[in-house]
């Protein structure tokens, strides 16, 4: 007896609500025609994978970077030492600088960046565990119109903190987000 499930007829690898959020943007963009791209640190590519779930995203959503590793965010993603030396991984500046190389090596119409620490280690007094930062750049839109924000999602364990943050960057990929929403409610 094999109690393995059948992979062949699971309708989704992620949790339904992300898939759900996932949907919604590809829809909500694509009838406006815009294209998405984003880069990821702390999601480790949760975000894409979300938006790859839905049938016919490739003509909305262009590429996901997962720039996880400090060389990636350079590399992948064109953020410089400097920014990474003076403010860290986790700050509005690199995640501003993230969604920038994100818009501008994908050429797409709007970009999403997350950054942050999930955990269980790596949190300090200044930027605990659950601390993630987004930020989201759009075509034409000058430099200091790119918005950023700091969350605090608290210590929700490794998966709730990414699941968290991925549902925000999908509502960041809406048209017309505002990036103060409150955050989605975690998942008992």
């Amino acid at each position: 007896m094999n109690d393995m499930p059948d992979l062949n007829h699971t309708e989704y690898l992620l949790p339904r609500e992300l898939v759900e959020k996932a949907r919604q943007v590809i829809d909500a963009n694509r009838a406006i025609g815009r294209r998405l791209a984003v880069a990821e640190s702390c999601t480790g590519g949760l975000v894409g994978a979300a938006l790859t779930e839905i049938p016919g995203s490739s003509d909305v959503f262009e590429a996901s970077l997962v720039t996880y590793s400090n060389d990636a965010k350079m590399k992948l993603a064109g953020v410089s030492l400097d920014v990474l030396e003076t403010f860290g991984s986790v700050s509005i500046a690199n995640a501003w600088a993230m969604a920038q190389g994100a818009l501008e090596r994908a050429e797409v119409d709007v970009a999403v960046a997350i950054t942050g620490i999930a955990g269980p280690d790596g949190g300090s007094e200044k930027k605990p565990v659950g601390t993630v930062v987004f930020a989201r750049a759009e075509r034409d839109a000058p430099p200091d119109k790119i918005k950023a924000e700091r969350r605090e999602f608290g210590d929700l364990g490794r998966g709730g903190i990414r699941l968290q943050a991925a549902l925000c960057a999908l509502e960041l990929l809406m048209p017309d987000a505002p990036m103060a929403a409150p955050p989605p409610a975690p998942v008992p």
